[in-house]
């Protein structure tokens, strides 16, 4: 099981899914109307640790966070 977090504007709240890999975060999450705009924006961490490899292996305990574009001055 992994844990799933929505930073910022995103309207969506924390999940736990039984999954395998990003790729399959992406196919869950693409589902879902309300995060479609977002996620090809948003950064995605695992553990604190940027990553951007669809295919990144995910193991029980991970902590996937979607991080939106973020702007100030």
């Amino acid at each position: 099981m992994i844990s799933v977090e929505f930073l910022g504007p995103i309207p969506e709240e924390s999940m736990q899914l039984d999954i395998s890999d990003l790729s399959a975060l992406k196919t869950v999450l693409a589902q879902k109307e309300s995060l479609k705009s977002w996620l090809p924006l948003s950064a995605i961490a695992i553990n604190g640790v940027l990553v951007d490899n669809i295919h990144t292996p995910l193991k029980h305990g991970d902590r996937v966070v979607l991080m939106p574009p973020v702007c100030g001055g």
